[in-house]
């Protein structure tokens, strides 16, 4: 979970997290802290149905990946950390095509074993393609209906978080602190930025976002930034964390999240800090809230649902920060970020369940079970189909009843 020479790169366990911000006092209380929730009966209103399931080669196992399924030119995009990419049809889940990312330039020879993609941003789809980031700093353009290759760009440092696509430019945060924007038609360098980044740090960076011709991206000393999307050049920067610990360890304020644009205004949140409304033009502060986390935010109308530190879920008010319910039964599950799906807002956990809330209640009104290898990355939702990947590369497209 932290980025640091000392540490290897497999996922450590979600709950160190919870421990390094809390600080605790005693043994007991590290205990109590450390102690996961077990899942209590529900009163359920419906029974979530799988309209179709694939794999997704080995997935991502237990290393640290926020690959999660796409969904464009009818169909639905993902791949696995050692480079299995997949097109299934969006309607039936039949295998569109398949390419092997590990070996995109069809150099391994029949004896040679195969070397892992190490596959872990995006993928994202636009202009007929289908992009991904690796730790390796490859950046991969597939052609989207037949999954040939269509170019391959490079960037300093690891690539962990999706790329940004806007207006024929492909941009690429990385966990060294470089940003790097491509043509995204044919894989030509428009421009390139380094941010300092600190000496310790989340596993985790957040994911650019393109809006009103600018770059939006959180960065680990806690901040939010504007670049401009032509030149590269800086605009405003706004302090969303709070260093206020007296080590190190507890000053990892890394704003991991990926900033969520709606209408005038960006809603982002620091692994150690707040939840804060930032003026997308200006970028002013209109309001901060008390909120860790480094999971993606979601809306749905003018409530925002955010996921802490601790896998407690949270509806706010957009417009004025106000907490409208908390739901905190899922304590140190490893939940995910939250999926607006209709009048339900659905999170995964470390066990493989998703989990529907009422989007008024925060009430739990329904569980599914993916598989035991647990989610880590977010569902998608397209067009109310709620699609889900496991660690271990089971794809579920997933329905409730009308």
């Amino acid at each position: 979970m932290f980025n640091n020479k000392r540490f290897n790169k497999h996922l450590l366990a979600i709950v160190a997290l919870s421990v390094g911000i809390s600080a605790c006092s005693s043994t007991d209380d590290e205990n109590e802290e450390l102690k996961v929730a077990e899942l209590t009966e529900i009163t359920e209103r419906f029974e979530p149905v799988v309209k179709w399931d694939a794999s997704v080669g080995d997935g991502v196992g237990d290393y640290f990946s926020r690959i999660k399924p796409v969904v464009a030119y009818d169909k639905v995009f993902s791949a696995s950390r050692d480079g299995d990419a997949y097109a299934f049809d969006e309607n039936t889940g039949e295998r569109v095509w398949y390419a092997d990312l590990s070996d995109i330039d069809d150099q391994r020879g029949f004896f040679d074993d195969k070397e892992p993609a190490l596959l872990n941003g995006g993928p994202v789809a636009g202009i007929n393609k289908v992009f991904f980031g690796s730790e390796n700093g490859d950046v991969i353009a597939l052609e989207a209906e037949s999954g040939s290759l269509s170019w391959q760009g490079k960037v300093k440092g690891e690539v962990i978080a999706a790329p940004a696509l806007d207006s024929g430019k492909l941009v690429v945060n990385t966990a060294s602190g470089v940003l790097k924007a491509f043509n995204a038609s044919n894989g030509q360098d428009e421009w390139q930025i380094e941010q300092d980044v600190p000496p310790l740090t989340l596993r985790g960076i957040s994911a650019p976002v393109i809006a009103a011709g600018g770059v939006i991206v959180g960065a680990a000393d806690g901040s939010l930034s504007v670049y401009l999307l032509e030149q590269g050049r800086q605009g405003w920067t706004v302090d969303i964390g709070e260093a206020t610990g007296s080590t190190e360890l507890e000053r990892v304020i890394d704003v991991d999240s990926t900033p969520l644009i709606y209408g005038e205004n960006i809603y982002t949140v620091s692994s150690r800090g707040n939840l804060s409304a930032v003026e997308i033009r200006t970028g002013r502060v209109l309001w901060q809230r008390q909120y860790s986390s480094f999971r993606q935010i979601a809306i749905s109308g003018n409530t925002l649902f955010v996921t802490d530190v601790k896998g407690h879920v949270y509806a706010v008010d957009r417009n004025n920060g106000l907490e409208l319910w908390s739901q905190l039964s899922l304590t140190n599950r490893g939940v995910t970020g939250p999926a607006a799906l209709g009048n339900y807002v659905v999170v995964g956990d470390f066990e493989g369940y998703l989990h529907w809330l009422d989007q008024t209640t925060g009430e739990i009104v329904a569980r599914h079970h993916v598989d035991g290898s647990g989610i880590y990355a977010t569902p998608t939702v397209v067009n109310g189909v709620l699609y889900s990947q496991s660690r271990d590369g089971d794809l579920e497209a997933i329905t409730i009843p009308e």
